[in-house]
């Protein structure tokens, strides 16, 4: 997902806000934050899935099979016209990383972006794209999804992987690029933290809000990386498990379900555009 393009509060209505908050807050009770899945990750160690975490996902998953199939899903703007995008859905092969499934959608957006209110604006296409999935490749459908964008770690506490994850019955994770003002966390703060002693070798470091919740995590995803990706819990997953999935799927920074949507979306707007040059 690429930064949104500016969009004036003065384009939302009160009545609309409040009907988004009804909303949130009528979704937000349906959030599961634990482990709620069938299937089982491979059996690897390290020091931040602790045994504990290890025997909860054991419990709720039973003798299923492995987990095998990952998605990630993004959204890419138009450079000439913002309100037309690009949203992807990927689904990779979690053992090789290699590509099983893509799909994408080019939108008009008419929702306005508001911060704090993402989802409204570009959900129902990811949705969308999942629900077809569902009905034409069941076989292969993401047993976990990846949202470039947040989840618990959200002002309101319900970001875009929450939103989604809810909607579709579906384990999600939050994977942002940036971390925004929430519940005193700033990125400027987190990157501090990282580079204190006794924090400096660590490659997570757990993001605990000044009102003492644990909102998510910051991980270096590639050695000599100074800029973390900022890993939330969005639904029916533990931040342990979410962590660690997370983790076993970078190549680069940022985790290939999700740069590989973002690749394939920002490649679809291109091919169109270049199309619609072509018919001029």
């Amino acid at each position: 997902m690429e930064e949104q393009p500016s969009t004036s509060h003065k384009h939302t209505s009160p009545q609309l806000l409040n009907k988004w908050i009804e909303i949130q807050d009528s979704l937000k009770k349906q959030l599961i934050t634990e482990d709620r899945f069938n299937w089982k990750l491979p059996t690897t160690k390290d020091h931040f899935f602790t045994g504990t975490e290890e025997q909860n996902q054991d419990s709720h998953s039973g003798e299923s099979q492995t987990l095998k199939y990952v998605g990630g899903v993004d959204l890419s703007f138009s450079k000439v016209d913002p309100s037309i995008a690009c949203a992807t859905l990927v689904v990779l092969d979690f053992s090789t990383l290699e590509s099983v499934y893509e799909d994408y959608a080019i939108v008009e957006l008419r929702v306005p972006y508001v911060p704090g209110f993402l989802a409204f604006r570009e959900a129902p296409v990811l949705l969308e794209l999942l629900d077809k999935m569902k009905k034409t490749a069941l076989s292969s459908y993401p047993q976990v999804l990846m949202v470039d964008g947040n989840g618990l770690l959200h002002p309101r506490g319900f970001g875009l992987a929450c939103h989604i994850g809810v909607l579709a019955d579906l384990p999600t994770i939050g994977v942002g690029k940036n971390l925004h003002h929430v519940d005193g966390l700033t990125q400027h703060k987190v990157r501090q933290l990282l580079e204190e002693d006794g924090n400096s070798c660590s490659d997570i470091f757990t993001l605990i809000g000044d009102s003492g919740s644990t909102l998510g995590a910051a991980m270096k995803s590639t050695e000599g990386s100074q800029k973390p990706v900022f890993i939330s819990v969005g639904h029916r997953i533990s931040l342990h498990t979410a962590v660690k999935i997370v983790k076993q799927c970078c190549r680069f920074r940022v985790p290939e379900p999700i740069r590989q949507a973002d690749i394939r979306s920002k490649d679809c707007l291109r091919r169109d555009s270049m199309r619609k040059n072509v018919c001029l």
